[in-house]
């Protein structure tokens, strides 16, 4: 496809938009050589928002993927898509001047930072969660409006006292920092992933990590999800609800207070 997209969400989550050049439109969407949307994977959902066009028009963004290759493996593009009739426009060069956008033009992309710091502020919750139920985790989800973990145990879970300590985690002010480890270095330490489903992207050389706790370590593993800066940041979360989805699997659903 484009090439290479430089994901500047993974160093700063608190960037809202940047500029950047279109270096390809495809039917996975449009390619950017830099962007701030971040795209699903994870377990985290993909970025919406918009990009402003040369002409001061605003083409919304209403998903963020990462790019396939033919083989259907994934490759370093990220791909922001409009809405499918505006995708089929834009690969439709005589749709007319409404829908032009090229190859080599300048945009603004802009996030939607209320929902981009909804996902920051779960994600960041579900690694406390990760704390206070040490157990692997063998599914995630996190969009806008709630996330859940499902743990690989068979014992009970307090609906209640886990929202208690995850209120006191929040409390406590504890940053959250990122950092990375070489693939050695994870090798050595393989109880840093918490995950039985998704595995950290390896070949690179090093693993993004996200550490919570200064003096007192809370959480330490590899991701590559945007997180809040510190802990106060995710504001009063809760347990909406406790699932026994199998024999082996318990469902944690996080909420976010009003």
């Amino acid at each position: 496809m484009g090439g290479m997209t430089q994901d500047l969400f993974r160093a700063d989550a608190y960037l809202t938009e940047c500029t950047a050049t279109v270096s390809a439109i495809t039917a996975q969407g449009i390619v950017l050589d830099r962007t701030v949307f971040y795209p699903l994977g994870g377990g985290q959902a993909g970025d919406t928002g918009v990009l402003m066009l040369a002409d001061g028009r605003e083409l919304p963004i209403v998903d963020t993927r990462k790019g396939k290759t033919e083989e259907g493996e994934f490759n370093d593009d990220i791909c922001h898509l409009p809405a499918p009739d505006l995708l089929s426009a834009l690969l439709n060069v005589e749709q007319g001047p409404d829908f032009q956008l090229a190859v080599g033009d300048t945009v603004t992309a802009r996030i939607d930072w209320a929902r981009r710091l909804r996902l920051m502020r779960f994600h960041t919750t579900t690694h406390l969660l990760c704390h206070l139920v040490p157990q692997l985790v063998n599914g995630c989800s996190i969009t806008p409006d709630y996330a859940r973990l499902d743990f690989n145990m068979t014992e009970a879970l307090d609906k209640e006292a886990l929202t208690a300590g995850l209120a006191k985690l929040v409390a406590a002010a504890l940053p959250v920092t990122v950092g990375a480890i070489t693939d050695q270095e994870l090798d050595a330490q393989p109880e840093l992933v918490k995950s039985m489903s998704v595995q950290p992207p390896r070949g690179s050389g090093r693993i993004r990590t996200i550490r919570i706790g200064d003096l007192t370590l809370v959480d330490y593993q590899p991701c590559g999800g945007t997180h809040v800066a510190n802990t106060t940041e995710i504001g009063a979360v809760l347990v909406t609800k406790i699932e026994k989805k199998s024999a082996t699997t318990r469902r944690v659903v996080l909420g976010l207070a009003p």
